[in-house]
């Protein structure tokens, strides 16, 4: 009899997936796996994934109740005034839009990357760290040839990744002076690839304490910053139980407040779970419509309600769940008319039973890499989605709020799928659209593959791929909508791995974003 798999694993890159497929065959779990495809995506994802960032954890180990490591980033301790800080605005270029980002030592946070993935390894590892940096060390000191999805990040954000020397002797073109790296130039980043290893034998209290501490509080201090040593030492990752959301037979295990996506996604499933049977068709123009109308009534939701402003009581954030609010806007939605922040995602699970789901980001990045050490630290002080008092109007020393929200669905035919996504604002329409199609029925590439939709304000996106009778009754609903002619990665990357009930395992990368999937 052929051997049962050892698991399964999806990513946005070839080789952040390799990393994780080599920890499997070498008989680590499901958590080795996806530490070391985190630290290879530092390396091979620079823009999405930093060891100057943070992200969040969604684990259930074999036997064990789903829970939330959040290393997400903190607020610093204290408000430097504005006038000493560096903190300016650069524009981003898509081609067919503009958009202003925020960098500079000034828009850095505490990151929480660094404690995180050795909080992971300490509690849910098997494998020593230093075997798990292996090969994000190697591909750093060797170099990696940059992939087309990579080199059109890069040349949107080149502003960022230009600001600096110390940045542009890492990310410019060799054969484009001015310009980012270009695919297939290849990317080499000696003093990363040193920095990793180093960590993996000294540990986290280098960057937390250390050497890298001190590194970091000299270049904010001299330089216009925030981060200093006492924000960077008293840094902690924090466990939480996971949000559960119930659909009919389904069930979701996905993110808590004190971050949104989550508990926007949970709202969404109730508010669904709420309605009248058959309300949402398998199929068709009317499906569609009505799939915009749940993202609208969500965002709507979510603006009234603050969500995405962090607040001391946790428990205040619960509220947007409370069966008063659902039925509130159950009838306000059946009486209706019918009218790039930088995040990647891994999804593994190995064959002792352990699930695991990390969404990172960095932001766009700070422009700053500390120096010697290869890292460009983020830039969430300046990113317009998490302080929507407006800049330098944060609360000192809080966790700040955010979209990612890795979950486990469980569907009632007894299978499980681990997923998330990448693409800031989108990434809850990504998810819930997705949960949606394999709710009905679709099996998991079909889910990942179906076009989405996203409502922002008053605009509807239409992803490329709808049937004309769709886009039309869309475009009829949705006087102020913009229709894209093919799949983009503005509509998330949905990276995901299921386990079937007889035990199979299928793992699908969404291509919107370079998606990579591995059974081993």
């Amino acid at each position: 009899m052929p051997n049962p798999p050892r698991g399964a694993v999806a990513a946005g890159h070839r080789l952040t997936a390799d990393a994780a497929t080599e920890v499997l065959a070498a008989g680590g779990n499901a958590f080795d796996a996806l530490i070391s495809a985190l630290w290879t995506a530092c390396v091979v994802e620079p823009v999405l994934c930093s060891p100057g960032g943070g992200g969040f954890l969604m684990a259930r180990p074999e036997g064990r109740q789903a829970a939330v490591l959040d290393f997400f980033v903190q607020t610093p301790r204290r408000r430097r005034p504005v006038d000493e800080l560096d903190f300016h605005e650069v524009i981003a270029d898509f081609g067919t839009d503009q958009q202003a980002f925020h960098i500079g030592l000034g828009s850095i946070a505490t990151p929480g990357f660094v404690r995180g993935l050795f909080e992971m390894q300490r509690r849910l590892g098997s494998m020593p760290m230093r075997e798990l940096v292996a090969p994000a060390v190697q591909h750093a000191r060797e170099g990696v040839a940059l992939d087309a999805l990579q080199a059109y990040i890069f040349s949107i954000v080149a502003p960022i990744y230009l600001a600096t020397d110390e940045a542009r002797a890492v990310f410019e073109s060799p054969s484009r002076p001015g310009h980012t790296l270009q695919a297939g130039e290849i990317l080499r980043q000696p003093e990363l690839a040193e920095t990793l290893e180093i960590l993996a034998i000294e540990g986290d209290d280098l960057f937390y304490r250390g050497e890298i501490a001190a590194l970091i509080e000299q270049q904010c201090l001299e330089g216009g910053g925030q981060i200093g040593r006492e924000d960077l030492a008293r840094y902690e990752t924090a466990e939480r139980g996971a949000l559960r959301a119930g659909m009919g037979d389904h069930a979701l295990w996905t993110n808590p407040p004190p971050s949104s996506g989550g508990i926007l996604i949970a709202f969404a499933l109730r508010l669904l779970d709420s309605l009248p049977d058959g309300w949402l068709p398998a199929s068709g123009p009317r499906r569609a419509v009505r799939i915009a109308r749940l993202l609208d009534i969500t965002n709507k939701a979510r603006i009234e309600h603050h969500v995405d402003v962090p607040t001391a009581d946790v428990q205040e954030e619960y509220a947007l769940l409370d069966p008063q609010l659902i039925a509130r806007y159950r009838e306000e939605l059946l009486g209706a008319p019918q009218a790039m922040r930088g995040t990647t995602h891994v999804s593994v699970v190995d064959g002792q039973g352990n699930l695991a789901a990390a969404t990172v980001s960095n932001g766009e990045g700070c422009g700053h890499l500390v120096p010697g050490t290869g890292i460009m630290l983020n830039n969430m002080l300046g990113e317009e989605d998490l302080n929507p008092h407006g800049f330098h109007r944060w609360q000192p020393d809080r966790r700040m709020t955010s979209m990612m929200a890795p979950g486990i669905l469980r569907l009632a035919s007894g299978a499980e799928v681990v997923l998330g996504s990448g693409g800031s604002n989108r990434i809850r329409s990504a998810l819930l659209q997705v949960i949606l199609h394999l709710a009905d029925g679709a099996d998991l590439q079909a889910a990942v593959d179906a076009p989405r939709l996203h409502v922002e304000g008053q605009q509807l996106s239409i992803e490329g791929g709808f049937d004309a009778d769709s886009i039309e009754a869309l475009q009829a609903a949705w006087p102020e909508h913009v229709l894209w002619q093919e799949r983009n990665l503005f509509f998330g990357g949905v990276h995901a791995v299921m386990r079937e009930p007889g035990g199979g395992l299928v793992a699908v990368g969404d291509p919107r974003r370079a998606g990579e999937a591995r059974v081993v």
